[in-house]
């Protein structure tokens, strides 16, 4: 196994990262795998691609752990969704989520703010 990737697969890593979903329907989509809400169904790949875009979140330790799943497309937001990060679910949507930083200044996924799942080209 190529060590760069062993702390992110190891089962036994422990996380202090605390989930916060600021939309209802984001919560019920990981719990439940479906949503109360008419407006946001999804196709079910997306759903399981949803799931595991906040699996991903819960096990990572630090921001740099998410640059090494390339199929995530980490990337922090500019322009009009400044201070937003995302992980790409599929090749058509994504999720948008808020970092939080310590009182040190280093960026560290202690609190992620899940905000919503978007249409990447709408």
């Amino acid at each position: 196994m190529n060590t760069k990737y062993q702390y992110y697969l190891c089962p036994e890593q422990i996380s202090n990262m605390k989930i916060e979903y600021e939309k209802e329907y984001l919560r019920e989509l990981y719990y439940d795998g479906k949503t109360t809400d008419k407006k946001h169904r999804y196709q079910p790949q997306v759903v399981n691609g949803y799931a595991k875009c906040v699996r991903t979140l819960i096990k990572a330790v630090r921001m740099e752990d998410l640059y090494l799943i390339k199929a995530l497309n980490y990337e922090r937001l500019k322009g009009n969704k400044k201070g937003l990060s995302s992980l790409r679910i599929n090749e058509q949507y994504r999720l948008e989520f808020r970092e939080t930083v310590n009182p040190n200044n280093i960026i560290e996924i202690e609190l992620c703010s899940l905000t919503d799942i978007t249409n990447h080209y709408k």
